[in-house]
């Protein structure tokens, strides 16, 4: 069997008691990075008094190693308790986690994905913008054209959009909202659930000014949807596709503002 287990994604005591469970009774731990999964072990034998199986395996599973893992295995691997952590949080939003899914799916392997912690989840309800649908982009591209095309896509796709940054673009990322945006409320968190938490309201301008050189940590922007003055000059299907990009690129993008999947949209355009 095998289980994607969420991990908390900074305080430790955010652990479920079914996250706790599946961690005590597993084979095999399927880790992004096994010295992070070992030190949670380590930190809930030592706090919680966590108990484990003996002679349980650590084999590290992420997304330079997945296609290599993924040939030398067969099903079978799969009739012990497997269970894949991600770092922090939970497996397959922004983190790897779901080419397992789709190979459990594939060769009937009985799986089981854990309810837990969750940035986005939790930064979308602690930002108290009344809405009841948000489109969550992730990382954006580090620079140039992609990047700004993406920024674009999020700030007038219509919904509340949900950002993840790091410590080393987030100033940059506040600074073209700024630009492009002015007057665009956010709610922007610092370290969720973490010792230094911190939330932050206000312009992409007024934030700046209130995070200073504080921009250790992991942080997320959520940017409430714009108004429909705004929305109308978001770029249009059309627009996108005449765009100087590759098609899997342009159907990235259309596929964010229309809702559809990313392959939906790439097989329409090769069908033009």
């Amino acid at each position: 069997m095998l289980q994607l287990v969420p991990t908390p994604i900074g305080n430790v005591a955010d652990i479920t008691l079914r996250a706790s469970s599946a961690l005590s009774e597993a084979d095999v731990f399927l880790c992004e990075d096994t010295r992070v999964t070992k030190q949670l072990l380590h930190i809930l034998k030592e706090r919680y008094n966590l108990q484990r199986k003996e002679n349980q395996r650590f084999i590290a599973l992420h997304s330079h190693n997945e296609d290599a893992f993924f040939k030398e295995i067969t099903p079978d691997f799969f009739d012990q308790h497997v269970v894949y952590v991600s770092d922090a949080g939970m497996p397959g939003i922004s983190d790897p986690g779901m080419k397992l899914v789709a190979y459990a799916q594939m060769h009937g392997i009985e799986y089981d994905v854990l309810p837990g912690a969750n940035a986005v989840l939790t930064a979308f309800a602690a930002s108290g913008f009344d809405a009841v649908r948000f489109l969550f982009f992730g990382f954006l591209p580090h620079k140039g054209k992609e990047r700004s095309m993406e920024l674009d896509a999020a700030l007038y796709s219509g919904y509340v959009t949900i950002l993840y940054e790091s410590p080393y673009r987030v100033r940059k990322l506040l600074e073209e909202i700024a630009e492009k945006e002015p007057g665009r409320r956010l709610f922007v968190a610092k370290e969720l659930t973490k010792r230094y938490q911190r939330y932050y309201c206000g312009n992409a301008a007024e934030i700046l000014a209130k995070i200073g050189q504080n921009i250790k940590g992991e942080w997320v922007v959520v940017v409430e949807k714009s108004g429909a003055e705004k929305a109308a000059g978001a770029l249009s299907k059309e627009e996108i596709r005449a765009l100087d990009l590759p098609k899997k690129q342009k159907a990235k993008l259309i596929a964010k503002i229309t809702g559809k999947s990313v392959k939906e949209c790439y097989n329409e355009m090769l069908r033009e």
